[in-house]
């Protein structure tokens, strides 16, 4: 039992007699005893006070020399700043003065509306036994109980970079770096968690709490899967590469062809494309899965939704776009533009853009001339040269991310601003006819359309909306950004972090380049 208090009212005036705890109880604590005596307006001296709850031998100790009126047994409630618990703390009674009743303590919470959740055993457990100057909770709420959105468990590895092996000769392997997901038919691709939907809690004064809104989700599928009846289970139709393109899932062929020529024209291929020779100049390869080619590229245009596996490599104005990864021995005046990691031996007067990272790296490993852009990271055994090649290396948010919230920015505002042109014309349109007015069938085709176009408007920016803050939520989850140089990095080579900018003066060597205190500073690898 916690230690507790009582008044005792006496000839020579108003007395305390504090009662030590047992037990594993708590003290009596001073505030709660001044509280008391505050809020009944009883003075009293602090000093005294303070020692008669310290020493607590059950003495009567005169705290003043004024009689109080005697005070009946009281309670204190205190309700919980979410109004999920009500808390009653019960005082003694001045020495033979009256008790409260169940009743009272029962009429006092529907007073202050608390309905729900009432503690009818620990308000009657009180009065069987009197527990003073301890906390008891006397009403409970119901918590809410959360949901859980809805999630697309992917049963293959979605996000694979190249990871070149480097050789006992030094030279780099390009060509076995795991990026190929090989499945069989039948195979089980991905698995849907439907949303668990919440429960509502009840306060004490009986209002309903809703739990948060929960998301739902649904498998999006592509070519050569099947989908479940039930749409929770997605499976390979047919063996193949699968790959996640604009988030569907679809499993590739493969088309083989000798040479990209004149023999075969353009290419354009849902699934993936190998060519076992070259791909001539001014020619062009579509593909939805990967293309991999075994000679030059000159000259030419290779889009693949997902990896560019170049064997030997690009040159003369070639033009590379992947929505995975770039593999490539070498890239010589040439363009690369990829949703995942570039790889190469070197890059020489190139822009090659990275929305992941880029590795150079193997016998020769440089950059040198051009600009070279990734998200997170670029490194290199050589950045420059000795000539003084201009040279740009730029790290920090994906270049593609940038352009698409400035496009999204625009194309909000425009809609935004057609709306606001048209609203007048709907308003007044809508007014009118409340007003019982008549129009004809050409004035109402006409608003049909304009009340048409503005809910196709309001769509268009709740959908850039939601992609907005998709997009502003990566670049806040993105890594910190950092080039690392493992051999040289020559005068004249700029290095851009972010919207920080260093220009190299003097030969930099085994170096990482990062930003430190608002500036791109050197750190060691």
């Amino acid at each position: 039992m916690n230690g507790y208090f009582q008044l005792v009212i006496t000839p020579k005036g108003t007395g305390i007699k504090v009662f030590a705890p047992t037990g594993d109880g708590e003290p009596l604590n001073v505030n709660d005893v001044r509280d008391y005596l505050d809020e009944r307006k009883i003075q009293y001296d602090v000093v005294v006070l303070n020692d008669a709850v310290t020493k607590a031998d059950q003495s009567v100790v005169i705290i003043s020399q004024t009689q109080a009126l005697p005070e009946r047994e009281g309670c204190k409630f205190d309700i919980s700043k979410d109004r999920m618990t009500v808390t009653a703390f019960f005082y003694p009674p001045t020495e033979g003065a009256e008790l409260m009743t169940e009743k009272e303590v029962m009429d006092s919470l529907a007073y202050r509306k608390i309905t729900y959740g009432i503690q009818q055993d620990a308000i009657h457990g009180f009065f069987e036994h009197r527990q003073y100057c301890t906390p008891i909770v006397v009403a409970r709420g119901k918590e809410v109980k959360q949901g859980k959105n809805a999630s697309i468990e992917l049963h293959f590895n979605s996000n694979l970079r190249a990871k070149p092996t480097l050789k006992e000769d030094g030279s780099v392997d390009y060509f076995h770096l795991n990026l190929i997901n090989n499945v069989q038919e039948g195979q089980l691709l991905a698995t849907l968690h439907p949303e668990v939907l919440g429960e509502p809690g009840i306060n004490v004064h009986g209002e309903t709490i809703k739990p948060a809104a929960v998301k739902s989700a649904f498998i999006k599928y592509g070519k050569n899967t099947v989908l479940s009846e039930d749409k929770l289970t997605l499976t390979a139709a047919t063996a193949g590469h699968v790959t996640v393109k604009e988030e569907k899932i679809t499993v590739s062929d493969v088309l083989v062809v000798e040479n990209v020529d004149v023999s075969t024209g353009n290419i354009e291929c849902e699934g993936s494309v190998e060519v076992k020779g070259v791909v001539a100049s001014n020619f062009s390869v579509k593909a939805g899965g990967n293309i991999v080619v075994k000679g030059i590229v000159e000259g030419a245009t290779l889009e693949a939704g997902a990896d560019v596996i170049l064997e030997v490599g690009v040159k003369a104005g070639g033009n590379i776009k992947a929505g995975g990864n770039v593999v490539t021995k070498f890239v010589e005046n040439a363009t690369i533009t990829a949703r995942g990691g570039v790889t190469s031996e070197c890059i020489l007067h190139s822009n090659v853009f990275s929305g992941t990272e880029i590795n150079v790296t193997g016998r020769r490993g440089f950059i040198a001339g051009g600009k070279v852009s990734a998200a997170d990271k670029i490194k290199a055994k050589v950045l420059g040269s000795e000539m003084g090649a201009n040279t740009i290396i730029e790290v920090g948010a994906d270049p593609q991310v940038k352009l698409r919230l400035k496009e999204l920015q625009k194309n909000i505002t425009a809609a935004n601003k057609n709306i606001e042109g048209i609203r007048p014309t709907i308003d007044g349109f809508t007014k009118m006819l409340k007003a019982g007015a008549k129009f004809t069938p050409e004035q109402v085709a006409n608003a049909k359309k304009l009340i048409e176009l503005n809910k196709t408007l309001t769509e268009q920016i709740d959908r850039d909306s939601e992609e907005y803050s998709a997009l502003m939520e990566k670049l806040a989850e993105a890594k910190e950004a950092e080039v690392i140089v493992e051999g040289t990095a020559y005068p004249g080579t700029t290095v851009n972090i972010g919207e920080l900018s260093m220009i190299v003066k003097k030969p930099v060597q085994y170096s990482r380049f990062v930003v430190d205190k608002g500036d791109v500073r050197l750190a060691p690898i």
